[in-house]
């Protein structure tokens, strides 16, 4: 099955657009990841203590911070796969690897904030 990339770049040419779209993208990340902690912020508004805040904070900060660098990632791999893509169209599999792996921080954070939530 022969993938039609042309729309998918002609989309993403325009930089505010696909800057749009990371940030929602992330937006909905952070969303299902507050869902997921829910349980988490529940016990520690039991018996809050400066421990169970500070560990919170860094959870949050975790989080924030590998969306906010994800989104930077992919930008620059999208714009300049965008590039490379249209003078040669044989390594578009090669751009979708590395904007994958710019992806990759964001859940890296999301793993690194459940660890954090874990000890709490």
């Amino acid at each position: 099955m022969k993938m039609n990339f042309k729309k998918i770049i002609e989309f993403f040419s325009n930089p505010k657009r696909l800057f749009t779209f990371l940030i929602f993208f992330n937006v909905v990340v952070l969303a299902i990841s507050l869902l997921a902690f829910q349980p988490s912020i529940a016990k520690a508004q039991e018996g809050l203590t400066p421990e169970i805040g500070m560990g919170l904070m860094a959870a949050a900060v975790a989080v924030a911070g590998s969306g906010i660098a994800a989104g930077i990632a992919v930008y620059g791999a999208a714009t300049a796969g965008a590039a490379a893509i249209a003078e040669r169209p044989g390594i578009a599999t090669w751009v979708i690897i590395l904007a994958g792996l710019g992806e990759g921080i964001a859940i890296y954070g999301l793993i690194i904030a459940i660890m954090i939530l874990g000890t709490l």
